[in-house]
């Protein structure tokens, strides 16, 4: 259900693989990107990861079939838990996690384009949040929803259940590049490219730190910077990095600062 695949660089793709059902976040593939995401964190060759599909849809949200069979409170306790675990995982990873969108992207693959720290769209994507069509708020996806895009719109999209095309999400902020269907990999090539040539371990620090401050106060988060910028510039890829710039010269970085 979900395909890993590591290239030379440390790029590793996760593809969503159940196009017959639009991706549908199953039980199963919760579970199998859970792992995959636990096993990248271990992963230190690891720099970028790009979560893409097959098929027409990126991903469609929840399995409903699966989730009315079972009708307790107790299940989807359970499985919305499960999900929000492997959505926070992905923010907790120490490299950035692109999402290429090429298709549909509706509740809880809404969600998973909202948690990716970055995303690439298809121009002919189209992203909704469509539970409340069905008597279900998107609650879960709009945790992420409403610290991507401004409150009313974020509301707007929540309680009408309508879609946004990727232009409109990349103006609300949804997704960062919008590209032509056969220019899409081309233009997450590119952000992959400018991501590689920094040092994994900058990239990993400022990560964790992006989305810590963003939960604290303004004067907790400046200390927090300050403390974190402090151990930022004792990594070696930091001290060449500045050291390159003032004797006006491309930093040095060997493999091993890079990864």
């Amino acid at each position: 259900m979900v395909l890993r695949n590591d290239d030379e660089r440390g790029v590793v793709t996760l593809t969503l693989n159940r196009p017959h059902a639009f991706n549908a976040l199953s039980e199963a593939m919760l579970s199998e990107l859970q792992r995959e995401l636990d096993a990248i964190a271990r992963d230190e060759g690891a720099r970028v990861v790009v979560l893409a599909a097959e098929g027409k849809a990126f991903c469609a949200g929840h399995d409903l079939k699966e989730m009315r069979a079972e009708p307790s409170l107790e299940y989807y306790q359970k499985l919305f838990a499960q999900c929000s675990d492997m959505m926070l995982a992905i923010q907790r990873l120490p490299v950035p996690v692109i999402a290429r969108v090429q298709g549909i992207a509706t509740a809880a693959g809404c969600q998973l384009v909202a948690m990716c720290d970055l995303a690439v769209a298809s121009r002919t994507a189209k992203f909704a949040v469509s539970g409340v069509n069905l008597g279900l708020f998107c609650s879960s996806p709009g945790v992420p929803l409403s610290r991507n895009v401004l409150q009313k719109q974020a509301f707007e999209m929540l309680v009408t259940g309508e879609f946004i095309s990727a232009d409109e999400a990349k103006a609300r902020g949804l997704v960062n590049r919008v590209a032509q269907p056969e220019q899409l990999d081309a233009e997450l090539e590119k952000l992959v490219v400018t991501i590689l040539a920094k040092p994994r371990a900058a990239v990993a620090i400022g990560k964790e730190f992006f989305y810590r401050q963003a939960e604290l106060g303004i004067a907790a988060a400046y200390e927090a910077a300050s403390r974190t910028m402090a151990c930022n510039m004792m990594d070696n890829a930091a001290l060449e990095g500045v050291q390159a710039f003032i004797e006006k010269r491309p930093p040095r970085w060997n493999q091993r600062e890079k990864r």
